[in-house]
């Protein structure tokens, strides 16, 4: 189940709130209240917004300085925030809503289609964002668990590895021993080679065992002296 994006309407009047809950209710989106400033900041403590609409005037803390409080905080600076206000002061006051980080400023009374159209906007984009973040999680958890995989392989590559090398030495320990055979060496050297042969056979027992499904059963290695 997809969840919904929580949208903060901020208000001081309930009948501009309960008309902005009207006009929003068709986008099935979780309508969040609050009838200041200060209620605004508490709310943005603990929940994630896809935008918030903030009436400019009111008592106390206004929009502009709710606005300015949001933006200083790194968890909700990047929030779109849409301006509602009654009054239109002209460009100067219009500016002053988007230095203060608005995303747009809208006069009441206003189109309800228009204010609609312009939040859903903002509801897909951070629908689309929440989306991007899972699969971003999911593919570094997929990384992450392929690269455990590729570390419990690696002892078995080592294994391999060392089994060739050492079968090269049992090779050329075979071939010495056939050579000093033919040619009757003296007894020493005979000795010596037999000694090489029991040692490789000993770590060739010891790297069998190191096998993965070897038994703990295996017969005991022979003496190395």
């Amino acid at each position: 189940m997809v969840q919904k994006a929580k949208i903060l309407l901020v208000d001081d009047r309930p009948e501009n709130l309960l008309a902005l809950e009207a006009i929003l209710s068709a986008l099935d989106q979780t309508l969040v209240r609050a009838s200041s400033g200060e209620e605004a900041l508490k709310a943005l403590l603990t929940d994630d917004f896809a935008v918030i609409l903030l009436d400019v005037q009111m008592p106390g803390m206004d929009g502009f300085e709710t606005a300015a409080h949001i933006k200083r905080r790194e968890r909700t600076r990047d929030i779109p925030i849409i301006f509602l206000t009654a009054i239109n002061h002209g460009p100067h006051h219009t500016f002053r809503g988007y230095a203060a980080g608005a995303v747009d400023y809208i006069s009441k009374p206003f189109d309800p289609w228009v204010l609609r159209a312009k939040v859903s906007v903002f509801v897909e984009l951070y629908m689309k964002n929440c989306q991007l973040r899972e699969q971003a999680a999911l593919l570094r958890l997929q990384i992450e668990g392929d690269g455990k995989a590729e570390v419990a392989k690696e002892p078995a590559g080592l294994l391999a590895e060392l089994s060739a090398r050492l079968a090269a030495v049992e090779e050329q320990a075979e071939a010495l021993s056939k050579q000093l055979d033919e040619e009757s060496a003296d007894t020493a050297a005979v000795a010596t080679a037999a000694h090489l042969e029991r040692k490789l056979t000993g770590l060739r027992r010891a790297l069998d065992a190191l096998e993965p499904g070897a038994g703990s059963d295996a017969p005991p290695l022979p003496s190395q002296n």
